[in-house]
């Protein structure tokens, strides 16, 4: 992947084209770990600023990141891999909000990337959408899969009634007949939990 010499780009942008070639050419898993830290927050607080609930912007973070490391290998270096990012994260929330149906706040060039560049955020059509759109859950799953199997055994069944088999939180409440707070409160642990390990660090569980 060659960088576009026609473009300026920041230091910043430069360290993330670096740690893309370790992801896609030495597959390794410390570079994905990096590159999700460098942006986990302001993804997060995007998202939380489109759907406004804190379970729903944790999930579509992990989707976000899911999409965008499933598609690694075709991002081009025209552009810096925050635009990219943010445009994935971005539509994944868009789609979340349309299938639920939720009201959503007015969206416009609220992000600028590294080179001070707008990041468009328009509402695209169905039929615009990347294939990678219609297979959300397969990419979750297959980013996932990794770290899940390390989780203590009650948080692997949680996560894998939310992500795997989708299930809302009251349905994994009726599932395993146990309060919805408590559900909440379990599931928000195994996110960190597993956040910790995709940042390698050591944890005892």
């Amino acid at each position: 992947m060659e960088i576009n010499k026609n473009r300026n780009f920041s230091e910043k942008a430069l360290k993330d084209f670096r740690l893309i070639d370790q992801a896609v050419i030495n597959k390794d898993q410390m570079a994905y770990a990096e590159l999700m830290q460098r942006y986990k927050k302001p993804v997060y607080h995007m998202i939380l600023k489109m759907v406004r609930n804190v379970d729903d912007a944790e999930d579509l973070t992990i989707e976000a990141f899911s999409k965008a490391f499933k598609s690694l290998h075709r991002f081009k270096k025209d552009y810096t891999f925050s635009t990219w990012l943010f445009r994935i994260a971005t539509n994944n929330a868009i789609d979340f909000i349309r299938k639920k149906k939720l009201k959503t706040v007015s969206i416009h060039n609220s992000y600028t990337d590294d080179n001070g560049d707008a990041v468009a955020m328009d509402i695209e059509d169905d039929k615009n959408l990347t294939p990678q759109d219609s297979a959300i859950k397969q990419q979750r799953i297959e980013l996932m899969r990794m770290f899940v199997d390390k989780l203590p055994a009650k948080y692997q069944r949680l996560v894998k009634l939310r992500y795997f088999q989708e299930l809302s939180y009251e349905e994994i409440a009726t599932e395993l007949e146990a309060p919805l707070g408590t559900v909440k409160a379990q599931l928000h642990r195994s996110r960190e939990l597993m956040k910790e390990l995709i940042q390698g660090k050591e944890t005892r569980f």
